[in-house]
């Protein structure tokens, strides 16, 4: 056993006091942990919560590498997007104090937002703010593209600039469902606007003060101190690890931070209508629809799914190296908490598995059935590169080894065979649901995916293009977007097009995305090797610019600058 200071036994044995456990000990579940137990190891702190009380509740692993503090069950956790629901549940009680309307047009409140309407869009509601489905390009993935790097300290007032720069949206509100943090944030600049007090304030007056959660609140400056924090760690290449914090401050998407003793109050909120009343939960779950009837697994600010056939409540997180996921089984009043800091833990996959140690003859998770595999020949069939001709989504299959894998937002990912045409991801943080169709007369070979939270989308099999290097040469030059304010430098090298530089608009160069070859795929068309982002030019009798599309976000328009580049 490793040495314990003083300082931080007695905050080991306060957090072990300081919540109430049926459980002493359940060595099924620890042995889910084991690994996050060695010395010298980032871990998770697991809450189990049964008909209103804490059953079991542990810490695994440290909470300051650096200090050898452990993790208990009193670490306080950056909650990162399952923070989402408390900026819901604040816009539902203003609903109810009659200060807002679900279906109010949110230019209402932000009317610096451009009239999406006046260019084909439609309106955008808070409620599709709420469910996901408003279209709005989500921040989080701007800033990459715009060269703001991961460890930038932003704001609420970057974050709305950036948002208001955007000239269109993915897609005309209510017809599509993806997942953008943008909307969460302009909900909580609503909340400010309508009730004269910030998220943090009126979260903390409103939800977290009444359910007695005295160790939650919304951290909105990035040097405030927070008593019993854990520290954030992401793995290094050499098996160590480096701190991995976020210091944004922009709040409404998450920056919530609390405990498994205050998650469990606000758990079993969801019963009691302490706040918010009896049918509280029902309108926090009431599944999104988009226009045409389609109903999503979104509702607001929580996910809504069946899980093993039961049904699941619940949401993911992530920010810097933090990571955390909540379920509930609301007919069953079970809920877990897994709440980590170590980027690249799956806690999604060992909550499962906490869940079928509780409730195995519930889930009906048995052993796993024999599943015919592919033959090599089989497997072969389904190599190629397929793109959703609607987003410019790129996935490359290809197989080693008898194995096949997919380039998945620019990491390789190995997949296992579910049936002869079905697969899935070996190792991933999130469901992903692949199957393939055989190519049909007139219609190409096509790849169905299925994504956590989202719809279906379709993907054809493509031939990619090789042009010569006088061909790639005319596109070579700099280009510029009022949108993310940033210059993207093309160059050639060794006979290939080639992303040379992110220029931001402080004039630097910002390494926010690989400086990597720009991989042909269609007709003016390219992908960036290592990255989501696809590079669509626009000619007329000259190159003239190119839309962008990168990390889900659409249609991002670059104009062409002046003298070329060689």
């Amino acid at each position: 056993m490793p040495f314990i200071s003083k300082t931080a036994m007695t905050v080991l044995l306060v957090g072990i006091a300081g919540v109430a456990s049926e459980e002493s000990s359940n060595p099924a579940v620890d042995a889910i942990f084991a690994d996050l137990t060695e010395p010298g190891s980032p871990g998770c702190a697991l809450g189990v919560y049964r008909d209103g009380k804490i059953v079991y509740a542990k810490g695994y692993g440290l909470a300051n590498l650096e200090e050898d503090v452990p993790i208990t069950p009193r670490s306080v956790f950056d909650i990162a997007s399952v923070s989402k629901q408390f900026t819901a549940a604040s816009i539902v009680l203003l609903e109810r104090q009659g200060k807002l309307r679900l279906d109010d047009d949110i230019r209402k409140y932000v009317p610096e937002l451009p009239d999406y309407s006046s260019r084909g869009g439609g309106k955008i509601t808070i409620l599709q703010l709420l469910n996901h489905t408003s279209g709005l390009r989500d921040y989080g993935n701007l800033f990459p593209l715009a060269g703001i790097e991961d460890d930038d300290v932003t704001t609420d007032e970057d974050v709305l600039g950036l948002i208001v720069r955007q000239k269109a949206l993915n897609f005309a509100p209510g017809s599509e469902w993806q997942y953008s943090g943008s909307g969460y944030v302009l909900l909580s600049l609503i909340v400010k606007r309508v009730s004269g007090k910030s998220l943090k304030d009126f979260a903390a007056e409103n939800i977290f003060q009444p359910l007695g959660m005295a160790h939650t609140q919304h951290r909105d400056d990035h040097t405030f101190l927070i008593p019993h924090r854990v520290q954030a760690y992401s793995r290094t290449q050499n098996g160590g690890y480096r701190l991995n914090m976020s210091y944004g401050e922009e709040t409404g998407d998450g920056m919530v931070h609390a405990t498994l003793e205050d998650l469990q109050k606000w758990d079993e909120n969801f019963y009691s209508g302490k706040v918010g009343g009896k049918d509280f939960a029902s309108e926090m779950e009431e599944n999104g629809k988009l226009n045409d009837g389609r109903i999503v697994e979104y509702a607001k600010g929580l996910r809504i799914w069946i899980d093993h056939g039961l049904r699941a409540v619940g949401h993911t997180g992530g920010s810097g190296g933090y990571r955390a996921y909540y379920i509930r089984l609301p007919e069953q009043h079970f809920s877990v908490v897994c709440l980590c800091n170590l980027e690249n833990v799956n806690r999604r996959k060992r909550v499962g598995r906490v869940i079928e140690a509780y409730l195995g003859g519930l889930t009906g998770r048995g052993d796993d059935a024999v599943v015919p595999k592919p033959s090599p020949q089989q497997l072969g069939a389904f190599i190629g590169t397929y793109q959703d001709l609607k987003t410019r989504e790129v996935w490359r299959v290809n197989m080693q080894d008898n194995k096949l894998s997919v380039d998945f937002e620019g990491v390789p990912l190995e997949l296992r065979a579910l049936s002869q045409t079905e697969f899935e991801p070996v190792e991933y943080a999130f469901d992903v649901h692949m199957k393939f169709e055989p190519q049909a007369e007139k219609v190409p070979r096509r790849l169905i995916v299925k994504r956590e939270m989202e719809l279906p989308v379709t993907l054809e099999a493509i031939k990619e293009v090789r042009p010569s290097e006088i061909e790639l040469a005319r596109y070579v030059g700099d280009y510029w977007s009022d949108e993310v304010r940033a210059t993207y430098r093309i160059t050639m090298k060794a006979g290939k097009l080639w992303l040379e530089e992110l220029i931001g608009a402080d004039g630097i160069v910002h390494r926010t995305l690989p400086f990597d070859e720009l991989r042909p795929l269609q007709m003016d068309e390219f992908a960036l090797t290592g990255a989501p982002v696809v590079f669509r030019f626009v000619r007329k009798t000259t190159m003239t610019g190119f839309v962008l599309n990168g990390f889900h976000e659409r249609a991002i328009l670059f104009i062409r600058m002046g003298k070329q580049h060689s």
